[in-house]
């Protein structure tokens, strides 16, 4: 019988402790959220327009080979000359205006909410740092995913269709929901969601941890650490990783929305495999891999550039 206040005395202490832990968690996610920095929104949205932007004609590229892959089968290089000979050099900035400003919208949510998510999750998940990041990255990859949707449906409609190729940003998002309704910007949501949430956690959270890793084995070496060494090396990392990561959602994005309406997500999977199985989910990963290496490497190293005009901290740094 005594063996029951001791009990009792025990649970609740032990009961206390977790509401003490769960108070505790939740008023430190309160406080990150009240301490959202929007400059990261701003070095976001910066490094994303530019980078994305400059490399649009290797975007042109490389969505052509994807979604047409009989006529344009000798490379990258081939695919270009060939482009601009049947349609001239203006050709490769088709969908320009939608990419630089969907970009740039995309990329100031992506970064700064996940800038913005990892204090929150850090402080909700204790001592687990690296699952704090992923978490993050998933959120960010997902906000910018909707946001991205409506824009990267008319870019691949203007590269794609040469109904839509002379249309601006401004004709082709009216043209697009007259024609096919305005659910038919959403329409590959899903696609979308497949590409953005591997890229964003390939290239997010893989920047934060080689950037650190290099600050840790630099800083033994010498106090003076080269930043730019740091965000080159580390942005160049994280570009393979995150197209390597997003690749078979790149290639479902572009069979998506390469006919006159976005198709059903099993059936742009069914159609992928059934054309060339796994590795026709690969295709045009050269091409990709030139163009996201240098569009990664480029925004980041903006990036950082941004971030400490801005007076924060470069990545990995702190």
């Amino acid at each position: 019988m005594k063996l029951l206040p001791v009990l009792s005395v025990v649970l609740s202490v032990l009961g206390g402790s977790q509401v003490t832990h769960a108070s505790s968690a939740g008023a430190a996610a309160l406080q990150a959220f009240k301490d959202i920095d929007f400059r990261f929104f701003v070095a976001g949205g910066t490094c994303a327009a530019i980078s994305h932007g400059i490399t649009t004609p290797i975007d042109v590229v490389k969505t052509r080979i994807q979604a047409d892959p009989k006529k344009y089968d000798k490379g990258m290089l081939a695919a270009s000359v060939d482009i601009v000979k049947a349609e001239g050099p203006g050709s490769l900035l088709s969908g320009l205006g939608p990419t630089v400003v969907g970009y740039g919208v995309e990329g100031a949510m992506k970064f700064g909410v996940y800038e913005v998510a990892k204090p929150l999750f850090a402080a909700l998940l204790k001592d687990q740092k690296a699952l704090a990041f992923i978490m993050a990255s998933v959120i960010a990859g997902a906000v910018a995913a909707i946001l991205l949707c409506p824009m990267e449906s008319l870019r691949i409609r203007q590269v794609t269709d040469p109904k839509y190729a002379k249309d601006s940003l401004v004709t082709g998002l009216p043209r697009l929901v007259r024609e096919d309704g305005f659910a038919s910007l959403f329409g590959g949501i899903l696609a979308m969601l497949a590409k953005q949430v591997p890229y964003t956690f390939g290239k997010q959270v893989s920047f934060d941890i080689i950037a650190a890793t290099l600050y840790s084995v630099f800083s033994k070496i010498s106090e003076n650490v080269n930043k730019w060494v740091v965000s080159v090396c580390a942005a160049f990392c994280a570009s393979l990783v995150a197209c390597i990561l997003s690749q078979p959602g790149d290639m479902i994005l572009t069979e998506t929305y390469k006919g006159s309406e976005p198709g059903s997500f099993g059936k742009v999977l069914n159609t992928i495999s059934e054309r060339g199985g796994i590795p026709e989910f690969f295709r045009g990963t050269g091409a990709r891999i030139v163009h996201v290496s240098t569009i990664i490497t480029s925004q980041l190293v903006i990036y950082d550039i941004v971030k400490q005009m801005l007076g924060l901290p470069a990545t990995g740094s702190h």
